[in-house]
C-alpha cells in the first residue's frame, strides 16, 4: 500500500524539495548587457548578454509584410550565439517560442525546418495535382494554370533551399565552436491573429539549460521608425 501511495508524489515531493523553475533573463532597454541597433542592412538587432553567453535577434524591417505573402504565412527572425565559456552549451531549434502580444498573447512554437520542408513539397504536390485536374476540365486556360504553378514550384524550391542552408540547426557550443547563427521560422497564420497592428508586439522565448531568455519587441520599435538600406 505504501508503494501504491508514494507512486501518486514526484520524487521532488517525497524529498520535501520543489523544482525551481529557471531563472528569467529579459532583455530590458538601457539595461547593462541590452543592446539594440538599427542596421544599414534592413534589420533591427537586439542583443543580450548573460554570463557566458550573448544573443542577437535580428528582425528584418518588412517582415510583417514579408510573412503575409510568404508561402505559408511564417514569421523568421535571426539569432546569432556567441558563448565565451569554458564549459560547453546546447543549442536547440525546436524549444523556442513566439508569443503574439496584440493578438490574445497567442503563443507559437518554432517550426522544424524539416518539416516546414516536407510540408512546403506537399503544397506543391497538391497544386500541381490541382493544375492537371483544371487543365483537364479547361484546357483553354493550359497556359495560365501552368505559369502559376511553375511560379509556386520556383518559390518552393527558392524556399527549401533557404531552408536548408541558412536554419539555424542544433549544435553544442565550446571554446572550439564558440559561435553559430541561423534562423527560426513561426506560424503566423492562426483564427486569433488577423491584420498586424501598429506597431506589432511579440516575446521571443528561448530556453536553455539553466534560464529563459527573453526579448520583448515591437515592429517598428517606434512610431514612424524607418530603415535606409545600404544600397550593394
Amino acid at each position: 500500500m505504501l508503494l501504491v501511495v508514494l507512486s501518486f508524489f514526484t520524487a521532488s515531493q517525497v524529498s520535501g524539495k520543489k523544482k525551481t523553475e529557471p531563472r528569467v533573463v529579459r532583455w530590458v532597454e538601457g539595461q547593462s548587457g541590452c543592446t539594440f541597433v538599427r542596421g544599414d542592412d534592413g534589420k533591427y538587432r537586439w542583443g543580450l548578454w548573460s554570463n557566458d553567453l550573448g544573443v542577437t535577434l535580428a528582425v528584418d524591417s518588412q517582415e510583417l509584410q514579408e510573412a503575409r505573402h510568404r508561402i505559408g504565412h511564417v514569421f523568421g527572425v535571426e539569432l546569432t550565439y556567441r558563448y565565451r565559456g569554458g564549459g560547453s552549451l546546447e543549442v536547440r531549434n525546436d524549444n523556442l517560442s513566439l508569443q503574439f502580444l496584440s493578438h490574445h498573447q497567442i503563443v507559437h512554437p518554432s517550426l522544424d525546418p524539416n518539416h516546414l520542408t516536407g510540408r512546403l513539397q506537399s503544397d506543391a504536390d497538391e497544386l500541381s495535382y490541382q493544375t492537371e485536374r483544371e487543365i483537364r476540365k479547361h484546357p483553354e486556360k493550359r497556359d495560365e494554370f501552368e505559369t502559376k504553378l511553375q511560379d509556386f514550384e520556383k518559390e518552393t524550391a527558392e524556399w527549401q533551399e533557404f531552408l536548408s542552408t541558412h536554419s539555424l540547426n542544433p549544435v553544442k557550443l565550446d571554446p572550439a565552436k564558440p559561435e553559430t547563427a541561423g534562423w527560426v521560422f513561426f506560424s503566423a497564420k492562426d483564427k486569433w491573429i488577423g491584420g498586424w497592428r501598429n506597431p506589432e508586439e511579440f516575446v521571443l522565448r528561448i530556453p536553455l539549460e539553466d534560464r529563459v531568455l527573453e526579448f520583448p519587441f515591437k515592429l517598428p520599435p517606434s512610431q514612424g521608425d524607418l530603415i535606409l538600406r545600404k544600397r550593394q
